[in-house]
């Protein structure tokens, strides 16, 4: 526990998109603006002194793909993917003070790749929820352990992995995606699902990117029905554990 806030980072061009992120992960972490800070890594590199600054670091999605060829990647998305594989080495390294992360979705490939793992186009999920179904070593984490075994989550990639990287702990699963959630070393999280949305901020944001290739435009309101009719209890309940056990010391 710490006096430390922790830090949103944003990977989401879309301002309107980011915005909403950052108001869900604070929501669902149950902190303020002066426990839960936020950076935009698109517009501005990670702060030099972000590792002392901050006790942990959430990482949000994006419609960027670690799987878009080299070529094809603009220097932004190349940078704060070198950003991302920053804060995952420096969780990793030992150094003093120790920080903590969690990353979701686009955010599990960078970190999937820079430990050595696969990360292909075979594993999409369709916009909407899915079942996620914790290992025996989910049930025993620290974070997932206190949620139901089997939960719904809210996805929305196209991307993913059928194993975890080396190094890594295999804490959920479903069939769609086999590596929905894994922990390297204590403090290192990184999950396939969306933890932080309620499903009316989801559906918020899918209307963001109806254009966008996750579903047809045209099913806009099936799948936001869908979603809304879901019932996604236990995700946030991660990220609260998370802040509890690596944000502020007053954290709920």
């Amino acid at each position: 526990m710490t006096t430390a806030p922790l830090l949103y980072v944003c990977v989401r061009p879309q301002k309107g998109a980011a915005a909403a992120e950052y108001e869900s992960f604070r929501r669902a972490t149950r902190l303020d603006e002066t426990r839960l800070h936020q950076h935009d890594l698109v517009a501005e590199a990670l702060p030099a002194d972000a590792f002392e600054k901050y006790s942990g670091f959430l990482v949000g999605g994006s419609p960027f793909n670690v799987t878009d060829p080299e070529t094809s990647k603009h220097d932004v998305q190349r940078r704060l993917e070198g950003d991302l594989a920053r804060i995952a080495d420096r969780v990793l390294d030992g150094s003093a003070p120790p920080v903590a992360a969690i990353f979701t979705c686009y955010g599990i490939g960078v970190v999937t790749r820079m430990l050595g793992g696969t990360v292909s186009r075979g594993y999409p999920e369709d916009t909407g929820p899915t079942t996620v179904t914790l290992t025996p070593a989910g049930q025993g984490d620290d974070l997932l352990g206190g949620l139901a075994s089997q939960f719904a989550a809210l996805t929305a990639h196209k991307e993913g992995s059928a194993e975890v990287p080396p190094g890594a702990e295999l804490l959920a699963v479903n069939d769609a995606c086999p590596v929905q959630a894994y922990r390297v070393g204590e403090r290192l999280y990184a999950t396939q699902f969306h933890p932080e949305p309620t499903t009316k901020a989801f559906t918020e944001r899918m209307a963001v990117y109806r254009d966008d290739g996750y579903f047809a435009a045209n099913d806009y309101k099936a799948v936001a029905g869908r979603v809304l009719a879901s019932s996604v209890t236990e995700p946030a309940r991660m990220l609260r554990a998370f802040a509890r056990s690596f944000g502020p010391a007053d954290a709920a």
